[in-house]
């Protein structure tokens, strides 16, 4: 179920959203149009989705103006042949053409769009920048995995808890997963969020810093996202076996985070997960029982791991058929959301915990902090 877009991030809304099948909301200022001239956009072009962000700053937050998201599946057949195939190509500069249309009627001069795993990954991801470029005019640029690590840490700032000391950041995307483990025991309590937001420029500090920094730990980019399993273990016809072949195959693949040894996981109470992804959304809205998707019930809510794992066994026993049928995971989101559950499940056999915290943001609001407070545009209060 992929996430809906607020028309305030930067903290739970208050306001009611439209319903995820229909059509984007939008959201302006009172005085009618936004000015241009404080406009910005992000667009993250992943392996299975294209979705883009246009905003203004309010405060220390961000207003959306539009938005847009397609499953374009741009990595379809490339766990196979190494290549992005021409009917991919195809469908992401038709949605690219809408992002185009979009950008052009809100005059938007302030932008990044970034494209993730399928493009670093394949053989022909140059030919088809260039593609883009020729038939969009977009200049669409690949980013590599420490700053789409970085951007997720900073899009999930404000659902960092005060209490929190040692922090996982888990983006499960649809070609990679990257996870970020960060020490905030020397950051005061009150400044533990706008320490996150910081990280936006580098995981290593710069010298001569006034205040006290966020320590990134370690981190990890997984080439293993919920389209790529899936693609890996296609094979495997039993649907019980096929999920659990996919868990304890990316569970061997986080042996070489460092922390996986030393952490003491759900023990330490200073301890938080923050998962933001579609399968996380989704799972989450599974157990709110939600048939319509509600961002202001999803975003930030905490989950245990025992409450995980009771949607992951129904959404076993339901089996494809069901899960296929089953609202509260959508038609968008059914072939996918058994490769996100086994990725979900082996991070909490390895770390459970009674406080993940579920976002419903990503790499398009990172992008977008990333830009306004380069630009200093953004108020230096509370998130």
């Amino acid at each position: 179920m992929p996430p809906d877009d607020p028309a305030l991030i930067g903290r739970a809304p208050r306001a009611p959203l439209h319903d995820r099948r229909g059509p984007s909301p939008v959201s302006t200022t009172p005085e009618g149009r936004p000015d241009p001239a404080e406009l910005y956009a992000a667009l993250d072009l992943g392996t299975n989705s294209c979705r883009m962000l246009i905003a203004q700053p309010k405060g220390a937050q961000l207003h959306v103006v539009d938005s847009f998201s397609k499953s374009v599946q741009l990595g379809n057949g490339l766990e196979q042949s190494g290549r992005l195939s021409r009917s991919s190509m195809a469908r992401t500069i038709g949605a690219l053409k809408i992002c185009r249309r979009k950008l052009e009627t809100h005059e938007v001069k302030r932008m990044r769009l970034v494209a993730t795993e399928a493009c670093r990954r394949a053989s022909n991801a140059d030919e088809f920048i260039r593609l883009v470029e020729r038939e969009t005019g977009l200049p669409l640029e690949i980013i590599q995995p420490e700053e789409e690590a970085r951007l997720a840490v900073v899009s999930c700032a404000p659902l960092v808890s005060t209490k929190t000391e040692q922090l996982l950041v888990v983006d499960i995307g649809g070609g990679s997963t990257e996870l970020v483990w960060i020490d905030l025991t020397r950051v005061p309590r009150h400044d533990r969020a706008r320490a996150i937001m910081r990280l936006h420029s580098g995981f290593q500090p710069g010298e001569g810093v006034p205040f006290p920094c966020a320590k990134v730990v370690d981190w990890i980019s997984i080439p293993l996202g919920v389209a790529t399993l899936k693609d890996q273990f296609r094979d495997v016809t039993d649907d019980a076996a096929r999920f659990a072949l996919m868990s304890w195959h990316f569970e061997e693949c986080l042996a070489e985070f460092s922390p996986y040894a030393d952490a003491e996981g759900d023990s330490d109470p200073g301890f938080q997960i923050v998962g933001t992804s579609g399968t996380v959304t989704t799972v989450a809205a599974t157990h709110l029982n939600l048939r319509r998707y509600d961002r202001n019930k999803v975003d930030g809510l905490r989950m245990t791991t025992d409450q995980i794992d009771r949607v992951i066994r129904s959404y076993l026993a339901m089996g494809p058929e069901g899960r296929r049928n089953d609202p509260r995971i959508g038609r968008d989101r059914h072939a996918l959301i058994m490769s996100g559950a086994a990725i979900l499940q082996a991070l909490l056999r390895v770390w459970p915990t009674d406080r993940l915290s579920v976002a419903d943001r990503g790499l398009r609001e990172g992008l977008l902090y990333a830009q306004m407070s380069a630009d200093g545009v953004l108020d230096d209060g509370p998130l």
